[in-house]
C-alpha cells in the first residue's frame, strides 16, 4: 500500500537549497563572531624553528595568532585523536607541536574581526624551519613497499595455473592521486555559549566529530554539540573530522567567543585524497575463455603516521569463476597527509584494472568482451563460497547491451568511423558492497496527523531527507508534506557516519522498525475503545493508512488515529527504536552494474569525446527514481573524469601539489558530457534486509573508467594503462 517509495519524488529540501534557506557550515552567524585564516607550512618534513607573528599582530582587527606554543590545552594521547573510521596508526594532531609531517600542514591560526583582515595578517606570518629530506614519489619508493596480510585466501596454485594456461595476459595498470572537489569548502563555525559550544561543521558524521572533539579537548559530551543539517558534497572527504574543526574550537576556547574558519580551495587539497595505485594483473584462460588463474597485486600509498588502505584486489572473486586465484597488497609510506575514502573506495580503482585486463584477455581470445564475461559469470563469492542474496547482473548485461546496440559492434580496432573520428565501443562490469549499519530512529506522531522523524545521520547531498520522508509517509500512512525530518545533529538518536552507500538501507529499515512500534502502540489504543472495529487484531494484521489504523483482512475495519489518541487522552506518540542487521550470514550482499561506452577519437589530434554512456544497475529496491537516477548519472560522469581528466600532480622536489585548484585539476564540465542513460534493472532481494534495499551512491562510478578505456582501445588500437588517458599518451610511441 505504498504511495511514495519507488516513485520519482522531488527533494523535500529542494526549495530550501535553491532559495538559500539551507545554511551550510560556513554560513552561520553569531554575535561577536571572529574569523580565522590558516597559515600552512612551506616544507614537507622537519620542525618549526621559529614563528614570527609580530608584523601580523600590528594589523588592526587581529585578535590573536595561535601556534603550537600558545594554543589552549589539547589531549596528549593518540587515543584522544582517533575517530570512528580512523585507520591504524598515530592520528595527525592539528597545531599540536612543531613537527612538520606534510607540505601545507597548518602551523598557525590567525583570528581577527573579519575574514579579510585574518587573511591579510596570515600572509605576514613568517616561519623558519629545520628541514629534513622527504619522499613523496610512489614509483620511486616501490622497493620500500611493506606487504600487508592477503585480503583473501588463495585458491589453488595460481602461479602454476597461469604458467600452464593456453592464453595468458599480464599487465600493470596505474591510477594517480585524485582529489575530492566538492562545491562546499570545508568549514566550521564554533558558536560560544558560556563555555559550551555548538559547532556547525562540514561532515558526514556529526556524532563522530562530537566524540572526536570531546576526546581532543577532554570535554564532557554536553559541552560540545555538532550540527551539519546540510552538506555541499562529501564523497568520503567528510568521513573523518578535518583539521579546521579542531582549529575553530581552539580559537573559540582561546577567545571565549564564536569563531568561523573556512578553508581555501588550495588548503582542501591537503586533507585527503584517493591514493595512487599500481596494480599487476595476470589472467590465464583456456581457448574457450574459461579462466584458469587470476592474480591481482596492488601497491598503494599512505602517510608516515597512519596505515590507510582498502581491499583493492578481490573483486574478481565476486564476479568471475576461476580455478585458481591469489591476491597481494602492499603499502608505501610517503611524506603526505593520510589518504581517505573517495567514492567507491577500492572498487573504482581495483575494478578498473580488472575490467581493463578482462578486455585485453578478450582481445587475445578473439572473443566478444561481453561473451567472455558471461562465460566466466559466477553465482557465488569465489573467496567464501557464499551465494549472493541476489545478483541480476546477467539482466544488466542484457538490458544495457540492448539499449546501447552492442550487437552492432565490430570486433577489430579502428574499424568504426565517423568522418575524421575513430569510433570505439567498450564495456565493463561494476560491483559494490550492499552494506548496512546499526542505527536508531525516533518518530513522534501527533494527533493532527503530523510526524517528526529524527536521526543523527547526515544528508551529504544524496537525498537522505527525501527518502526518509518517503519511507515514513508510507509507513505511517500520511502525506509526505506532513513529515518533518530532523538529522545532522549530534543530540539526535545514534547513527554512524554516512558513507559506503549504507545509510539509505539502514535508516529506511530503521524507520520501518520505529513505525511498527508506533503502529503497535496505536493499535493498543484503538482496541481499548468501546466496540473497537479492531478487537482481536494482531499488529501484523493492520496497517496505517490515510490517518487510520486499517485491517489488512477487512479494509472496512478501521479506527481513525486521531480518535484512538483522543480516547487515550494523549496528543502525541513517541517511539525510539534501534535497528541492527545480521553480520556475516549465509549470503554475499552486493550491487552490480554493466557499463557500455562510446568514444569518438580525432585520428590526427588524439582528442577523446565520450559520446554515449549506458549504465544498467541492479541494486535491489529503488526508493526514489529521481534521486537514484541523479546519483548513478553523477557517478558515471565522475567515472568519465577518472578515465580522461583527473590527476593530482606533485612537484616531488618540494612535495607540493602543483594543480591544487579547479582550474588546473581537470574534471568533466557540461561540454564534456553527452548522452548518459541510466537503467534500473528490477531486482528483488528478500535476504539482504526487510525492505530489500542495497544502496546506490558508489556503484555509479565503478566500471566506467574501464569501459571508456576499453572503448578508446577499440577506437584506436592503442592501449593506455595509466589513467587518465590524455592525448599525449594516446599519440606517444608504443
Amino acid at each position: 500500500m505504498t504511495t511514495y517509495i519507488g516513485t520519482a519524488t522531488s527533494r523535500v529540501d529542494g526549495r530550501d537549497k535553491v532559495t538559500g534557506a539551507a545554511r551550510y557550515a560556513g554560513e552561520y552567524d553569531a554575535p561577536d563572531l571572529a574569523h580565522g585564516s590558516v597559515v600552512t607550512s612551506t616544507i614537507v618534513k622537519g620542525r618549526i624553528r621559529r614563528i614570527d607573528t609580530s608584523e601580523a599582530m600590528k594589523v588592526d582587527g587581529v585578535l590573536v595568532i595561535l601556534t603550537h606554543e600558545n594554543r589552549p590545552p589539547m589531549a596528549d594521547s593518540d587515543k584522544a585523536y582517533e575517530d570512528d573510521v580512523a585507520p591504524e596508526g598515530s592520528p595527525y594532531r592539528p597545531l599540536y607541536d612543531g613537527e612538520i609531517k606534510f607540505n601545507g600542514q597548518p602551523v598557525a591560526l590567525v583570528l581577527a574581526e573579519d575574514f579579510e583582515t585574518a587573511t591579510y595578517a596570515a600572509s605576514l606570518v613568517k616561519v623558519d624551519y629545520d628541514e629534513q629530506p622527504h619522499v613523496t614519489d610512489l614509483e620511486r619508493q616501490l622497493g620500500n613497499a611493506v606487504a600487508l596480510d592477503p585480503p583473501a585466501k588463495p585458491r589453488g596454485d595460481a602461479a602454476k595455473a597461469f604458467a600452464t594456461s593456453d592464453i595468458k595476459h599480464q599487465a600493470d595498470y596505474s591510477v594517480p592521486i585524485e582529489h575530492h572537489n566538492p562545491m562546499e569548502l570545508f568549514a566550521s563555525t564554533a558558536v560560544w555559549h558560556d563555555g559550551k559550544l555548538t559547532v556547525y561543521d562540514k561532515t558526514q558524521g556529526v556524532q563522530n566529530v562530537q566524540r572526536y572533539l570531546c576526546g581532543v579537548f577532554e570535554a564532557k559530551p554536553d559541552e560540545i554539540r555538532v550540527m551539519s543539517p546540510f552538506m555541499g558534497g562529501g564523497f568520503g572527504s567528510g568521513l573523518r573530522p578535518q583539521y579546521q574543526v579542531v582549529l575553530a574550537v581552539l580559537g573559540a576556547r582561546a577567545l571565549k567567543r564564536s569563531v568561523r574558519l573556512v578553508l581555501t580551495r588550495q588548503q582542501m587539497y591537503m586533507i585527503g585524497y584517493r591514493p595512487a595505485m599500481i596494480q599487476r594483473i595476470q589472467l590465464g584462460a583456456k581457448p574457450d575463455g574459461t579462466l584458469n588463474a587470476i592474480t591481482h597485486d596492488a601497491t598503494t600509498m599512505t602517510s608516515q603516521y597512519e596505515d590507510f588502505h582498502r581491499n583493492e584486489t578481490t573483486w574478481s572473486g565476486l564476479l568471475y569463476k576461476s580455478e585458481a586465484a591469489s591476491y597481494a597488497h602492499s603499502l608505501v609510506r610517503l611524506d603526505l597527509p593520510t589518504a581517505c575514502d573517495m567514492r567507491a573506495p577500492s572498487a573504482a580503482t581495483g575494478v578498473y584494472a580488472l575490467e581493463a585486463a578482462m578486455d585485453e584477455l578478450a582481445v587475445a581470445l578473439k572473443m566478444d568482451p561481453l561473451e567472455l564475461r558471461l562465460k566466466c559469470y559466477s553465482d557465488s563469492d569465489q573467496s567464501t563460497g557464499l551465494p549472493f542474496s541476489s545478483k541480476n547482473l546477467r539482466e544488466c548485461y542484457s538490458q544495457g547491451a540492448e539499449a546501447f546496440g552492442w550487437n552492432k559492434r565490430s570486433f577489430e580496432p579502428r574499424s568504426m568511423r565517423d568522418g575524421n573520428d575513430l569510433i570505439g565501443w567498450g564495456m565493463a562490469t561494476g560491483i559494490w558492497e550492499a552494506l548496512q549499519v546499526p542505527i536508531t530512529v525516533r518518530i513522534t506522531l501527533t494527533g493532527n496527523g503530523h510526524a517528526e522523524v529524527a536521526c543523527a545521520t547526515s544528508d551529504i547531498g544524496t537525498g537522505t531527507y527525501t527518502i526518509m520522508a518517503q519511507v515514513a509517509a508510507d509507513m505511517l500512512g500520511l502525506p509526505i508534506d506532513n513529515i518533518t525530518v530532523k538529522l545532522g545533529d549530534s543530540t539526535l538518536p545514534p547513527s554512524p557516519v554516512e558513507g559506503g552507500s549504507w545509510i539509505a538501507a539502514s535508516v529506511s529499515n530503521g524507520i520501518v522498525t520505529t513505525s511498527n512500534a508506533i503502529r503497535d502502540e496505536l493499535l493498543k489504543m484503538a482496541q481499548a475503545m468501546p466496540n473497537s472495529a479492531l478487537k482481536g487484531a494482531q499488529a501484523d494484521d493492520v496497517v496505517l493508512t490515510n490517518g487510520s489504523i486499517m485491517s489488512k483482512k477487512n479494509p472496512r475495519s478501521t479506527v481513525m488515529v486521531a480518535d484512538a489518541m483522543r480516547h487515550a487522552g494523549i496528543e502525541r506518540v513517541t517511539q525510539e527504536k534501534a535497528t541492527k542487521f545480521k553480520k556475516g550470514g549465509k549470503h554475499a550482499h552486493n550491487t552490480h552494474s554493466a557499463i557500455f561506452a562510446e568514444v569518438k577519437v580525432d585520428e590526427q589530434l588524439g582528442v577523446i569525446r565520450v559520446t554515449r554512456l549506458v549504465g544498467a544497475v541492479a541494486a535491489g529496491r529503488i526508493l526514489n527514481l529521481k534521486t537514484a537516477h541523479s546519483q548513478v548519472m553523477g557517478g558515471m560522469i565522475w567515472g568519465m573524469g577518472m578515465a580522461l581528466h583527473e590527476e593530482t600532480l606533485i612537484d616531488h622536489r618540494f612535495g607540493r601539489i602543483m594543480n591544487a585548484n579547479i582550474a588546473e585539476y581537470h574534471v568533466p564540465v557540461n561540454a564534456d558530457v553527452h548522452n548518459v542513460e541510466v537503467i534500473f534493472v528490477d531486482e528483488q532481494d528478500d535476504i539482504v534486509n526487510p525492505m530489500g534495499i542495497k544502496g546506490l551512491g558508489e556503484i555509479g562510478i565503478v566500471g566506467v573508467p574501464a569501459a571508456i578505456a576499453n572503448a578508446v582501445y577499440h577506437a584506436t588500437g592503442k592501449r593506455v594503462r595509466d589513467l587518465p588517458i590524455t592525448l599525449d599518451k594516446l599519440t606517444r610511441d608504443a
